[in-house]
C-alpha cells in the first residue's frame, strides 16, 4: 500500500476523521451545531500533540518528513477550515432549539428572505477560502526552508487554523449563556478569524508554558459545554 500508517501519523489521522464526523453530524438529517464542536475539540487536540509525536522518530527519511507535512495541513483544512462553517450552518438549521431557550433573533428571518442566507453562505465560503489560503502559502515557505538550518522564525504571521478549535467554543458558550439566536454572531467571528488567516499580524509561537495554558482553556471550555448542555437539556 502507498501511504504511511507508523506512529508518526496516527494522530494527524485521527484529527482528520474526527473532522469529517463533526462535518456529517452538523449536516445529515439529525445534525446538530453542538456535537460537532465537540469534534472540532477533538481534532484541536490531536493536532497539538501530533508533531511532537512524530519529532520522536529519529530515523524519518525525507519522504516521510515531507509525507507529515502534507497530511497536516490537508487535515487542518477539513478539521479548522471546513468544518467551522459546517457548525454554522447546523446553527442555521437547529437554532434556537439546540439551546433550548425562546426564539430571541437578532434579525427577522422570513421565508421569502433570501440576502440573509446568502449574506452567511459567502462568510462561509470565504472562510474555507482564506484558511485553504493560509495552509497551501505556508506549506511552500516550509518547502523553501528544507534543508536550512534556520529553524525559521519565532511567530507566526496570522492567525494559525488550528486556533479555531478555541474560537468557536467559547462562541458557543456566549450562545448558551445569552439566551438568545446568536447565529449571526458565530457568522461574525468565522468572518474576522478567516480575515486573520490571511493578515499580516505577528503571533508568537506559544511555547511549552503557553501551550499548557491553551490546553487548560481547551479543557475549561469543553467542561463548560458539556455543564451547560446538561443544565440546558435538563
Amino acid at each position: 500500500m502507498i501511504g504511511i500508517f507508523d506512529y508518526t501519523v496516527i494522530l494527524t489521522y485521527i484529527s482528520l476523521l474526527s473532522g469529517v464526523m463533526g462535518i456529517i453530524v452538523c449536516l445529515n438529517g439529525i445534525g446538530h451545531p453542538f456535537i460537532g464542536m465537540f469534534f472540532l475539540m477533538l481534532s484541536g487536540l490531536c493536532d497539538t500533540f501530533d508533531g511532537r509525536v512524530a519529532r520522536t522518530k529519529k530515523d524519518r527519511t525525507e519522504r516521510a518528513i515531507n509525507f507529515g507535512i502534507q497530511i497536516d495541513s490537508l487535515s487542518d483544512l477539513v478539521a479548522f477550515g471546513v468544518l467551522p462553517p459546517c457548525i454554522g450552518v447546523a446553527m442555521l438549521r437547529v437554532s434556537p432549539r439546540f439551546t433550548e431557550v425562546p426564539e430571541i433573533h437578532l434579525i427577522e428571518r422570513s421565508q421569502d428572505q433570501i440576502i440573509y442566507p446568502i449574506f452567511l453562505m459567502a462568510i462561509a465560503l470565504f472562510y474555507v477560502l482564506a484558511a485553504l489560503i493560509r495552509l497551501a502559502y505556508f506549506n511552500v515557505l516550509e518547502i523553501e526552508r528544507q534543508g536550512m538550518t534556520d529553524p525559521g522564525p519565532r511567530y507566526y504571521t496570522g492567525l494559525p487554523v488550528t486556533s479555531a478549535a478555541l474560537i468557536f467554543p467559547a462562541v458557543l458558550l456566549i450562545q448558551f449563556a445569552s439566551k438568545a439566536d446568536l447565529t449571526l454572531l458565530f457568522f461574525g467571528a468565522l468572518a474576522l478569524t478567516g480575515i486573520l488567516f490571511i493578515s499580516k499580524i505577528r503571533i508568537r509561537k506559544p511555547q511549552m508554558k503557553a501551550i499548557a495554558i491553551l490546553l487548560v482553556i481547551g479543557a475549561i471550555e469543553f467542561v463548560l459545554l458539556i455543564v451547560t448542555r446538561l443544565l440546558r437539556g435538563g
